[in-house]
C-alpha cells in the first residue's frame, strides 16, 4: 500500500491571519499501481482537490464543502501547479521521483531568457535541467550553479561538458560556496525566476558532509529577497540521514512564516515511505 499526503498551501500563514487549506490523502493499493486508465481518472480527481483561501471579515478560511462554489475544477491559474495533475498523480502511483516533479513545476514557472539559481548542484543534473529551460536561440539565459564542495563542481562541469556545446555552457557559472552565501555569487541587484535546493548529502560522495539548518535557513532567506514576483523557490528535502528531519522542520517553519497573500506553499509527502525525500514548493505570486 503507498500512501501520499498533499499539503497545499497549508505551510503559508501570516501571524495575524489564521489560514487553513485541504489536506489530501491518498491510499493507493500497490496491485493497481499498473492500472493506466486509474491513473488517468485520478488525475481528474486531483484536480478538484485544491482550495484556495478565502478571505472573509480579515480572515482567511477555507470551504470545506466539495459542491462548494469556491471549489476550483483545476488548480488557480496563479499556482505552480496548474496544468501538472497527470504528472502528480505519476508520482503519487510511484512513477516519478521526487526530483522528477521538481523539473516539471520548473517547466510551468521558468521561461526562456531567465536567470536561475542551482543553490546546491551537487552532481549537476538540476543545472542542466535549468539550462535547458533558460537557454534560447539567442544564448541568453544564466543559471548560478553553487556547492560547498569541490567535487560536486568538478562533476558539474564534467556532466555539462560531456552534454552541452561551448556556447551552452558559457551560460553556466560555478561556484564553490555555501548556499546560504548566494548573495556573494550573484550581481548585487539581480532578481531571479528560480531558486532550487537539494537538501542532504552529496550523491556517491562523503555522507558525513551535508547540509545544515543554520546554513539552509539561511539560503531560504537569500533565495527570498532576490526571488521575483512569479518566481518559484524548489526545495527536495532528504530526511534519511542525521539531521534532515531537523532540517524539514526548519523549512517548513521558514515557509510557515510566509504571507498567504503573497505565496503559495505545497508539500508532498509519502506516509508510509518515513525517508522518502519531500519535494516543497514555495511560489511568489
Amino acid at each position: 500500500m503507498l500512501s501520499l499526503r498533499l499539503w497545499f498551501s497549508s505551510l503559508a500563514t501570516h501571524n495575524t491571519l489564521s489560514c487553513s487549506s485541504r489536506r489530501s490523502l491518498f491510499l493507493v493499493p500497490h496491485q493497481i499501481l499498473n492500472n493506466n486508465t486509474l491513473i488517468s481518472n485520478t488525475s481528474k480527481i486531483l484536480s478538484c482537490c485544491y482550495e484556495k483561501p478565502i478571505k472573509q471579515n480579515g480572515i482567511f478560511s477555507v470551504a470545506s464543502d466539495l459542491q462548494s462554489s469556491s471549489f476550483s475544477s483545476s488548480f488557480p491559474k496563479d499556482s505552480p501547479f496548474s496544468g501538472l495533475e497527470d504528472a502528480l498523480v505519476s508520482y503519487l502511483f510511484g512513477k516519478k521521483r521526487a526530483t522528477d516533479i521538481a523539473h516539471m513545476v520548473w517547466k510551468h514557472v521558468v521561461q526562456k531568457g531567465d536567470t536561475v539559481i542551482d543553490a546546491t548542484c551537487g552532481n549537476g543534473f538540476d543545472t542542466l535541467a535549468m539550462l535547458n529551460l533558460v537557454a534560447d536561440d539567442s544564448h541568453n539565459g544564466c543559471v548560478y550553479a553553487l556547492d560547498i564542495q569541490k567535487d560536486a563542481l568538478d562533476n558539474t562541469s564534467l556532466l555539462l561538458e560531456e552534454s552541452l556545446n561551448p556556447n551552452e555552457k558559457q551560460l553556466v557559472k560555478l561556484f564553490n560556496i555555501c548556499h546560504s552565501k548566494m548573495e556573494n555569487a550573484v550581481p548585487r541587484n539581480a532578481s531571479f525566476r528560480l531558486v532550487a535546493f537539494n537538501l542532504g548529502y552529496l550523491p556517491g560522495g562523503d555522507k558525513e558532509i551535508i547540509t545544515r539548518s543554520k546554513t539552509t535557513l539561511l539560503a531560504l532567506e537569500a533565495a527570498k529577497r532576490i526571488l521575483m514576483p512569479g518566481g518559484l523557490i524548489s526545495i527536495v528535502v532528504y530526511v534519511g540521514h542525521p539531521g534532515g528531519r531537523e532540517e524539514l522542520e526548519v523549512v517548513e517553519s521558514f515557509a510557515g512564516r510566509l504571507c498567504v497573500e503573497n505565496w503559495i506553499c505545497c508539500k508532498l509527502q509519502m506516509l508510509n515511505r518515513p525517508c522518502a525525500p519531500i519535494p516543497i514548493f514555495l511560489f511568489k505570486r
